[in-house]
């Protein structure tokens, strides 16, 4: 009986996505963006007071978003991110004046230099009007040498650079090279990804990363931030996928390790330094990446489920029976779902008759329509046999699948739209990842709204809390609980994000300070002044600590020498 009710359940919902067809029409947003590939990311020194300051703009989503951050910034006229988000400034940096702009535009010409109020102001808030920071200037570079005399002359000075990629389209296109025999792709930083994704597809193969921000982010700022995203499950991280490197370091060198062999086992691999370092040290400038054979059928399924440990099971009979067309398997909540349909325009909720408490999207991609098909219906018909599943429907066309993803995709634009949104990137055991959410829910209670969503398949969880406003109130009941709670389960502070301004001072959470004083070590190596995205990823007590020992030891060296 329960197999007859199942399947009179996937004749009424389920149906294929015909093979052949593609989910380009998928992307997160109406609009798209960054419709140039920009040849390098672009960066700005810092003068003055450095404020809250995000560096890399790769979660850039939409303008209305983007405008709606800013004006919620200028309304509060404060930030409360995290509790480590306000900097005092380095004295050691110097100040930048006019000689220092005066050599900027002798190597990079008038258009390459901008001093512009408004444009440099956009530069300098993130797209949430979290972080704000105080830079005057704006650099446009467009080659590697440019690159490389900027940071040069930056490192003599000791003026501070931050590397920006993925919020405007100010400079001139790449043309990527492509090795159609063994599928590599080699581009400039620069390139916006969704780009890289459509010249790709051209060729016969996809890109292994897929992000909602797809449109805007930059490839230099994915693999400096080593981005996860929705192909994670399938593909794995940057650091199995990227080839080689081209990378600038802080006194100008050019490290040329763009080399596209699959297979290189001369001493140490140097480009996994670089790969999630969030240009604190060295900034990327080419890139060499494998890309998988694009695959001509493409099933896309939206469930629901009635509990968390549903979804854990579901994973795991998924693993089990989908195996290799396993694409992507992601999970929201009910509060999600509300969110996307009050927020998101052009939306649907495909499964409408009652509400669940759990949603789940899973993707297939594989070589053959019928066995695909035949292979997820049986999938979805055991599930509800199981109890798993308490009801889904498969993509019948493209627009269906764009529908689902979008919805998915589309909870980080909704969360923003309320007011306020503290959100916090982890990765915990997938039995553990959904206790924190209801935990935070008890000890916010009604100050805000508790989301949780993200890649199960993967164990990150994007844990979002929402509020009319940032209070430090709030804040109090997060943070540092989020953190001691994900260090107790072993866990990380950042699954994808990286680290940041904001949780630099908290990386102990996920180091140990044996790993946390090497990685200082090697910051220290490679960028002895601490010109590059400074204030972001290692502690600054940290740093300042190092430097202060440094300064000891050299004063003590000069004695004896004198």
């Amino acid at each position: 009986m329960a197999r007859r009710a199942a399947a009179g359940l996937l004749r009424r919902h389920l149906g294929p996505l015909a093979a052949g067809e593609t989910l380009q029409a998928r992307g997160m947003y109406p609009k798209q963006y960054g419709a140039a590939n920009h040849a390098f990311s672009r960066f700005y020194s810092i003068q003055g007071q450095q404020r809250s300051l995000y560096g890399f703009r790769t979660n850039v989503e939409t303008d209305d978003t983007q405008q709606s951050a800013r004006m919620n910034f200028e309304v509060q006229k404060r930030s409360f991110s995290s509790a480590a988000a306000h900097v005092q400034r380095n004295p050691a940096y110097s100040v930048l004046n006019s000689d220092d702009v005066s050599y900027f535009k002798s190597i990079l010409g008038d258009s390459g230099v901008v001093q512009d109020e408004d444009r440099v102001s956009v530069a300098n808030m993130d797209w949430m009007g979290k972080y704000k920071g105080s830079s005057q200037l704006l650099l446009l570079p467009k080659s590697t040498a440019e690159v490389s005399k900027i940071l040069s002359y930056c490192n003599s000075r000791r003026l501070a650079v931050v590397p920006q990629g993925g919020n405007t389209g100010l400079v001139g296109g790449s043309v990527p090279v492509y090795d159609e025999v063994n599928g590599i792709l080699t581009c400039e930083a620069g390139c916006v990804l969704e780009n890289l994704s459509s010249y790709v597809e051209n060729k016969g193969f996809i890109m292994p990363l897929d992000l909602g921000a797809k449109g805007s982010c930059h490839i230099g700022g994915n693999i400096s931030t080593n981005a996860g995203g929705l192909r994670f499950i399938r593909y794995g991280s940057l650091h199995g996928s990227v080839l080689g490197l081209e990378v600038v370091l802080a006194d100008g060198t050019v490290l040329d390790m763009l080399t596209t062999l699959r297979k290189d086992n001369t001493g140490y691999d140097l480009k996994h330094l670089f790969i999630g370092s969030e240009g604190s040290l060295g900034i990327v400038t080419k890139i060499a990446i494998l890309t998988p054979a694009k695959l001509p059928s493409t099933n896309v399924a939206f469930l629901s489920c009635n509990d968390y440990i549903s979804c854990q099971k579901l994973l795991l009979a998924a693993r089990r029976s989908l195996g290799e067309i396993l694409s992507a398997f992601e999970f929201m909540d009910r509060h999600c779902i509300n969110l996307a349909m009050k927020y998101l325009e052009g939306v649907h909720n495909p499964l409408p008759v009652s509400p669940y408490n759990f949603y789940v999207l899973i993707e297939t991609t594989g070589s053959d329509e019928s066995y695909d098909k035949a292979k997820l219906e049986a999938f979805l018909l055991r599930s509800m046999e199981d109890g798993l599943v308490a009801d889904g429907v498969i993509a019948q066309d493209i627009s269906q699948a764009s529908n689902f993803w979008r919805i998915r995709e589309g909870i980080s634009e909704a969360s923003v739209k309320v007011g306020a949104v503290y959100k916090y990137d982890l990765s915990i055991p997938v039995e553990k990842l959904y206790d924190i959410v209801e935990e935070m829910r008890s000890r916010v209670g009604d100050m805000g709204q508790v989301l949780g969503y993200g890649h199960l398949g993967d164990g990150n969880l994007h844990l979002n809390i929402l509020s009319t406003k940032y209070s430090d109130k709030m804040l109090a009941q997060i943070e540092p609980f989020v953190y001691e709670w994900t260090s107790k389960q072993r866990g990380s502070i950042s699954a994808e994000h990286g680290l940041g301004l904001m949780k630099a001072d908290k990386i102990h959470y996920s180091k140990s300070s044996e790993a946390v004083q090497l990685m200082t070590s090697i910051k220290k190596l490679l960028d002895p002044n601490s010109i590059l995205n400074p204030y972001k990823v290692l502690p600054q007590s940290v740093l300042l600590l190092r430097a202060t020992e440094d300064k000891s030891v050299n004063t003590i060296l000069e004695r004896i020498r004198w």
